[in-house]
Order: structure tokens, then C-alpha cells, then sequence
């Protein structure tokens, strides 16, 4: 079985976030008095989890030409380098059909997302209660997912319609989405043991990549089909691929070159504003830095391992002479593995990354994951208003991107910040907004309150 390589180290927001407090490591900080009480009555009461209103995608803002090549990576290829000799879709209206146990949220999520395929990118797309259905979503657990395909967090298959059809046809060309020539049925695997923004991401993602490009791009700053998972809802520029991939002008069949010779026109239609763009092309991303971080952020190697490709990772995107997005997620990967025991070098690393991300276009939710970051070291070191300036800026760029974990930590690290300013009203109204946000973004009490817990203390106290 040839599965499309999945995203298996999901870096959103949960795994980017955690371990806040081995920040303080190595620090010489100054004592003062932390009245931990205020975060424990904040967690006395835990209000439901807070939704998102209407979403809000931004345009893409870059060249059609760009858009073009970025269209033909995606949909001729997959994640290991293998071409796909022809595009692929569904050539009839596409039923959505779940089974297994979903939560009210996931329901919600996925009527949302539905929504949007219709209302952005013109697919007919609709969701069924019985009978044949193109696409089956089975909610189950984390653990069947991974007896299926170890450490994925969720995954597609061509050809069935459940983890059990999956089983018997392992081996079988049909589950080899190299030799797909047509789209007729799949199945989707989601976890239901998982907080709700989780369950959501997955939704996004797979949803996204059963009904269009199979591909994922590092190069690609503004969109989910990216392995850095900075992206955990779909953007502008997916929405147009996906308007794209279902225009009249494509269909089932065609090689790289039929679909090269019609995008121009496509694109002229549906993105107006590309043409009025300059090219500006990124290279493409060579498979020795994409080993690199692979290594850094996944499982089965030591500490030591992941920090030597962290560093690897930063010196090719040097040499390479890499000036975007990319070269500051290779200084704020390795500012991550080594944060530890090198607070202050990390920082550095941070730094790096923000001014890099600075004068790169659109890079707001790129530079909104590493600011709690580098605010929670302030937190550590007593400077509340230092940490005021890092984390006042996410808080607005995580709502825009519907990403309820950030924004729920973020606000998290401002209410200690304000703690150590004395503005203790203040404070407990920001911590109480946050625990809903939490709850979505983190899901169960005791994740919460361990969030809660953690970034609190991240704070100097006095024995």
C-alpha cells in the first residue's frame, strides 16, 4: 500500500506550544512574589468552548504564474517525489457521508468547511446520512488510526470506505495513490480522542487533499498543503486551487502540459488580481532540507539527533541564501530543540526569525507562533512589559486564523504579564476569556488546567 505521505509530527499549534516552562531552565531570574491562587480560581469553573464567527480568509497575494507553477507541483506530484502522469478529481457532485461516534464540534466543523467548499470554491459538495457517499469520514480513535498507519494523526485512502475494507486491501493497487487515474471513492480517518480544534485541522486537511491536490509544499507561505502546519485552516490560496481544480476547463485525464496550457486563462478568470502581481518564484525546497527538519521535529531519534538537524536545517537555508518563510522556520525549529538549555541562544534564534519574517509579505501567523515563545521567556525572567510587547500582537492574527490554541495561550502568557505589572483585574479577565478558547483548542478539563497550570508557572517566585 502507497500512501500519501501524511503530515505525522502536526505542528499547529498543541505540539508547538507545549513546554513553555522549560524556558525558565538556565535562566538566572530575579525573585518575586507569584500569587499562583488567581490561576487556580480561574480553573475553580470552566466555561463551554468558545466558536469561531464567520471565517475570514485573505486573497492569495501573489502572481498568477507563481500560482500556476505552485498548482502543477500540487497536483503532479506526491510528497516522496513521485509523478503523477495525470490530474485527478471528481467528475460528479461529491457526497460526504460520517460514521462512528463524532462530537457535536465535529459536526459543526464539518458542516462549516462544507460550507465553504460551496460558497468559495464552487464544488458541489453536499453531506448525506445513508447510502453510497464519495467520500466516508470515520471518526474513531487515535489508537485505531495508528495501528492502521503508526504515528499519523489522521490520514485519506482511495478505494474504501472504512478501516476495516482498508485492512483487506493493504496490499492492493487500488490504495496506491500513485496509480489513481480516477476519483470515485475514499475514505477519511479522523480522531475522536483529540481536542476540537484538532479534530477540525484534520477536517481542513484531508477534506482538502481527498477532493484536490495530493501534494504538500514547503515553499508555499499561505496555505494548509504546507508540512509546516503553520497553516491549520484553509486559506484564499487553497480555496483558489480548489475553485480551480473544479473549473469547467479541467477535467479527469489531462497530462501536466494540457493542464500548463489552460491555467493561464483559468487564473485570468477566477484571480484577477494575480495578473497584476510580478512574478516573484520561490526555489523550489531541496530534499536535503526537507530531511533535515524531518528529522529535527520527528519521532525516534535522541535529542541530540533532532538538535544536529535543527542545525543542519539553519546552515542549508544560509547557503542556500534563503531570505523567506522558510529560513525563518529552520531558526525557529532550532531555536525550539535547543531552548532548553540554551535559553538566551534560542532567543537569538527567534530573533532571527522575526526579522526575516519582518520583510516577508503575509508572514503575520508565521510570525504569531514564535512570539508566545519569546514572550514566555520574559514571563520567566520578570519583565511583564517586555512579554506585553511580544504576545499583544497574536492575539488578533490568531482569531483571524481561527486557531483557538494560540490565541488561548496567548492570552494565558498576557495575563501573567499583567500579574507582574500589578494590573490584577485585568488580569483575571483576560485568564477567564481565555479558558473557552481554551477548551476548544485544547479539549479536556485536564488539558486546560494544564495549560493554565504551565503557563503560570513560567513565572519567578519566592520560597
Amino acid at each position: 500500500m502507497n500512501f500519501k505521505k501524511m503530515k505525522l509530527h502536526r505542528l499547529g499549534l498543541v505540539a508547538t506550544l507545549l513546554g513553555l516552562t522549560t524556558l525558565v531552565t538556565g535562566c538566572d531570574l530575579p525573585e518575586r512574589a507569584k500569587p499562583a491562587s488567581r490561576a487556580a480560581q480561574a480553573l475553580s469553573t470552566l466555561p463551554p468552548a468558545k466558536a469561531f464567527s464567520a471565517p475570514r480568509p485573505q486573497p492569495p497575494r501573489r502572481s498568477n504564474s507563481d500560482i500556476a507553477r505552485d498548482f502543477l507541483d500540487l497536483h503532479f506530484k506526491l510528497e516522496g517525489g513521485t509523478v503523477l502522469p495525470v490530474f485527478t478529481r471528481f467528475e460528479r457532485p461529491i457526497r460526504v457521508r460520517v460514521t462512528g461516534s463524532p462530537s457535536a464540534s465535529f459536526n459543526q466543523d464539518l458542516n462549516r468547511i462544507l460550507k465553504r467548499f460551496h460558497q468559495e470554491a464552487g464544488i458541489d459538495i453536499q453531506r448525506v446520512g445513508t447510502g453510497p457517499a464519495e467520500i466516508t469520514i470515520q471518526a474513531v480513535s487515535s489508537r485505531a488510526i495508528q495501528r492502521a498507519l503508526p504515528k499519523a494523526a489522521c490520514f485519506v485512502v482511495p478505494n474504501v470506505d472504512s478501516l476495516a475494507e482498508l485492512r483487506r486491501k493493504r496490499r492492493s493497487p487500488d490504495t496506491d495513490w500513485s496509480r489513481l487515474r480516477s476519483r470515485e471513492r475514499l475514505a477519511i480517518f479522523v480522531p475522536i480522542d483529540v481536542s476540537p480544534q484538532e479534530a477540525r485541522d484534520c477536517l481542513h486537511e484531508e477534506l482538502a487533499q481527498a477532493i484536490g491536490p495530493l501534494n504538500d509544499l514547503y515553499r508555499l507561505p499561505d496555505s494548509v498543503f504546507n508540512d509546516d502546519n503553520v497553516h491549520t485552516v484553509l486559506t484564499g490560496f487553497d480555496m483558489l486551487v480548489l475553485r480551480a481544480t473544479y473549473a469547467p476547463e479541467l477535467h479527469t485525464g489531462m497530462n501536466r502540459a494540457e493542464v500548463a496550457a489552460v491555467l493561464p486563462g483559468l487564473l485570468m478568470r477566477l484571480n484577477p488580481a494575480g495578473n497584476r502581481i510580478s512574478s516573484q518564484p520561490l526555489p523550489a525546497t531541496p530534499r536535503s532540507w526537507i530531511d533535515a527538519i524531518e528529522t529535527a521535529l520527528g519521532p525516534g531519534t535522541t535529542l541530540n539527533t533532532r538538535k544536529r538537524a535543527a542545525n543542519q536545517a539553519a546552515i542549508l537555508a544560509s547557503n542556500l541564501g534563503w531570505s523567506d518563510h522558510r529560513r525563518a522556520y529552520s531558526h525557529y525549529v532550532l531555536g525550539r530543540m535547543i531552548q532548553a538549555d540554551e535559553p538566551e541562544l534560542a532567543q537569538r534564534h527567534f530573533q532571527t526569525a522575526l526579522k526575516t519574517l519582518r520583510q516577508t509579505p503575509g508572514s503575520e501567523l508565521h510570525q504569531a507562533l514564535i512570539r508566545p515563545r519569546m514572550a514566555a521567556y520574559q514571563i520567566a525572567r520578570g519583565d511583564g512589559e517586555a512579554a506585553l510587547q511580544y504576545i499583544n500582537p497574536v492575539m488578533p492574527v490568531a482569531t483571524r486564523h481561527e486557531n483557538a490554541a494560540l490565541l488561548a495561550t496567548s492570552l494565558l502568557i498576557k495575563a501573567e504579564a499583567l500579574d507582574l505589572l500589578g494590573q490584577f483585574a485585568t488580569s483575571n479577565t483576560v485568564r477567564l476569556d481565555s479558558l473557552g478558547w481554551a477548551r476548544y483548542g485544547f479539549g479536556p478539563d485536564w488539558a486546560v488546567q494544564s495549560k493554565v497550570r504551565e503557563v503560570a508557572d513560567l513565572r519567578p517566585s519566592t520560597n
